[in-house]
């Protein structure tokens, strides 16, 4: 017996919508039907497959996308993507190589290291010289 809850595809048509900065009464204009309907959809659990294709369609976004719909991993592709407006490709790639950051990060700390070391070194010589001129 699975615990799994059901998606709730009218949740995810909101949440899409509203990540899409999409109005209901613009959704409604798109598929040919009222604010009133889309309101009811939205409201409900499941969706037939037709009209979940007209809407996905008027999202641009696939049916997959509006069944397995989840917060956490549009947070996570949009903390990992970039749009490049001159095309209209989107490149969901992560835009940095984690370990290369790291990598850089050290790099920096070895060179603050080696000249506080020069500057203790440079302190050093000086206060000898100080000595052996007295």
């Amino acid at each position: 017996m699975s615990t799994a809850k059901p998606k709730h595809i009218g949740r995810n048509i909101s949440r899409i919508r509203e990540l899409r900065d999409m109005k209901q009464e613009a959704l409604a204009l798109a598929i040919g039907t009222t604010q009133q309907s889309i309101s009811i959809i939205e409201g409900s659990e499941s969706v037939d497959d037709e009209k979940l294709k007209t809407i996905a369609d008027a999202l641009g976004v696939s049916t997959e996308a509006i069944k397995n719909f989840s917060e956490d991993a549009v947070f996570n592709i949009i903390g990992n993507t970039y749009n490049d407006d001159s095309s209209s490709i989107k490149n969901y790639n992560c835009t940095f190589n984690p370990l290369d950051k790291l990598l850089e990060a050290i790099d920096k700390n070895e060179q603050l290291y080696e000249r506080l070391i020069q500057v203790e070194k440079d302190k050093a010589s000086y206060l000898e010289k100080l000595l052996k001129e007295k």
